[in-house]
């Protein structure tokens, strides 16, 4: 694997481009070939710095496409299907989600040596947030309150979608850890299917006295979420992830993009996690109260609340919901760093800063800030 020579978000650059090369022409041209209308002259045009997948707009004779690749490790032909199934169902519901392109054996999830890929046709809209890191608040109130209206829509329309639990394990929005009676023995239960977690753990000899704090705020929501009917989710609701309709700032969504970290969890997890990705500088926590947008937070929930009301109840839940909803996701993350790369640095801030890290926070002043801002009526 070659390392990426253009820019990437995340913790570590350097470690992350030897994880996740970059897409090469002759990648694209190989798998393009397969698609009887892509065949011939391509041309990348730009390149995604998103940590986890390679993803590149590539100009071809018939226009545009995207094209997305992964390691086998990460998702196999079948696991990328789960989600092109998703995908489909809420096109067919008026959701504005891109249309997966299937080659010339009916295939969209497609195994070519080590990597899974697919191609995508151009999503409708605007790509104002395209090179925007994730944890980077909205711009606009008015764009929060129409992301919010949509994710809300985006519900509405899964509610029917009855697929079981994803086969993937590996950085998915899953909520198997957060709905489990005990934070503890959930972990210990996944090692059979988590073996990078089990890895790490065994040799951080101190890990349940570290998890302690995080696990007696975990018990204590368990009651709240045993009723919640489960739902397919985004998993990763970012501005990033959402094209608009224009470049003003009451631009409306266009268009939903990214589903990889998609599963069925409920409703207000994926609420909750839109406002822990659009509402918080988790790059810039130093800047203390500044580092928080209340207004933004309220305003995501008032779109989600024009289309899908929400109880005083519900909105008391989702507060207490945001330190605990990266659980699943963290654990992932350390998985994935652990058994797919053997890096231990990585993992490190996975569990240190991620998993530990922003639940600690939501305890300091600006955190506190932030969840009563949610709780209080509009």
């Amino acid at each position: 694997m070659t390392a990426s020579n253009h820019p990437l978000h995340g913790w570590d650059s350097e470690q992350i481009a030897l994880h996740r090369p970059q897409l090469e022409d002759a990648d694209v041209h190989a798998l393009l070939a397969r698609f009887p209308g892509l065949r011939g002259p391509m041309q990348i045009l730009w390149r995604s710095p998103r940590p986890f997948s390679a993803v590149a707009r590539v100009g071809t004779a018939a226009g545009e496409v995207f094209v997305k690749r992964q390691h086998l490790r990460v998702r196999t032909p079948v696991a990328l299907g789960e989600e092109h199934a998703l995908l489909v169902h809420l096109r067919r519901r008026d959701i504005p989600v891109p249309q997966i392109l299937a080659d010339a054996d009916g295939m969209t999830a497609i195994a070519m040596g080590e990597w899974v890929y697919e191609v995508q046709a151009p999503a409708a809209g605007l790509d104002l947030y395209r090179d925007t890191p994730s944890w980077t608040p909205l711009r606009q109130l008015a764009h929060a309150r129409h992301a919010g209206r949509m994710l809300a829509r985006l519900h509405r329309a899964a509610a029917d979608f009855d697929a079981t639990q994803r086969s993937a394990t590996l950085l998915v929005a899953r909520d198997d850890a957060l709905r489990a009676p005990e934070l503890q023995a959930a972990i210990e239960s996944q090692w059979v299917w988590r073996p990078g977690l089990a890895a790490y753990l065994a040799g951080r000899g101190d890990w349940r006295d570290e998890l302690a704090p995080l696990a007696a705020r975990h018990r204590a929501l368990q009651p709240h979420l045993e009723a919640l009917p489960r739902l397919w989710t985004h998993g990763d609701w970012h501005a990033s992830n959402l094209c608009w309709t224009g470049a003003g700032d009451n631009a409306d969504v266009a268009a939903v993009l990214d589903f990889g970290l998609c599963a069925p969890t409920f409703a207000l997890y994926d609420l909750a996690t839109a406002i822990e990705r659009n509402a918080i500088a988790w790059l810039q926590l130093e800047r203390g109260m500044q580092a928080i947008h209340p207004d933004t937070a309220r305003a995501l929930v008032a779109g989600y609340a024009e289309v899908l009301p929400l109880a005083t109840a519900e909105r008391a839940l989702l507060a207490d919901l945001l330190p605990l909803v990266h659980i699943d996701f963290a654990l992932s993350e350390i998985d994935y760093y652990q058994a797919a790369f053997g890096a231990r640095a990585q993992a490190d801030q996975a569990w240190d800063g991620f998993l530990l890290g922003h639940a600690a926070w939501f305890q300091t002043p600006p955190g506190l800030a932030l969840l009563t801002a949610i709780r209080e009526p509009e």
